[in-house]
């Protein structure tokens, strides 16, 4: 099984917005591979590829709005060429374009197209209202049946997955091979089900960790969307239990 992780500095981002280099050498002492970017704070791509060469750090994917995409898709791709970055991320869709999947799916395969000319491939994230169904079938599956898996991948996260009552692990198995990165979340047991450290809350991660072979996953990211204690510490205990957990499966 690969051991690369990262995290996704979306969980990190007033930290980021404070000091972004400083962060990033914080992520790299907790023994992360890599980083998922969500903004570049105002830095050029040539030193910030070089801060995180000096750092070990990979630059894993950048998740990038779909407006942006859509208006300023070569600019997005010149940077992440910069960073020798191998994926770009259309992490959410906005409520008033959710009743045009159809229209999304035409996009994102034009949108891959031109990533994919240049090395660089382009995924999309999930929340719970793509699996909402319309004629027996989810917004998600829908989505991901009408684009051609050359152009657009997933990536699957299993917190929305499972609050929306789905099985991570059947999903990873439906799209083996076209999943590179996996968003690793946990979910309190409580009523609030609100975001967890890894290994705290009620997300069958084990199964998960031992399906991420199969499944061909590439990239392992962390992420919290919203932490009750500091953010970084949350990222050490979920990069701890990773860490421990893929030791016993190995």
């Amino acid at each position: 099984m690969g051991k690369l992780i990262a995290v996704q500095l979306f969980t990190l981002r007033d930290e980021c917005e404070q000091d972004f280099y400083g962060t990033l050498e914080k992520v790299a002492a907790l023994g992360f591979n890599g980083v998922e970017l969500a903004g570049y704070y105002g830095k050029e791509a040539v030193e910030l590829k070089q801060t995180l060469d000096n750092l070990g750090l990979v630059a894993v994917s950048s998740h990038v709005p779909l407006e942006r995409m859509e208006q300023h898709l070569e600019d997005e791709l010149v940077y992440l060429k910069t960073l020798n970055c191998n994926n770009i991320v259309c992490p959410y869709l906005v409520e008033d374009r959710r009743n045009e999947y159809d229209q999304l799916a035409q996009t994102l395969n034009k949108v891959g197209e031109r990533c994919s000319e240049e090395g660089i491939a382009l995924s999309y994230h999930n929340h719970d209202f793509e699996l909402e169904e319309r004629e027996g079938r989810s917004h998600l599956e829908r989505l991901f049946d009408e684009t051609n898996p050359e152009y657009v991948k997933a990536e699957l996260d299993v917190y929305w997955l499972t609050l929306a009552g789905e099985d991570p692990v059947d999903w990873m198995k439906k799209y083996t091979g076209r999943m590179p990165l996996i968003h690793l979340k946990d979910m309190t047991t409580d009523s609030d089900k609100t975001f967890a450290e890894l290994g705290t809350g009620g997300v069958n991660l084990e199964a998960i960790l031992h399906t991420l072979d199969e499944a061909k996953v590439e990239w392992m990211v962390v992420e919290q969307d919203k932490c009750k204690r500091s953010p970084l510490e949350s990222v050490e205990i979920s990069i701890n239990y990773l860490k421990d957990q893929l030791s016993k499966v190995n």
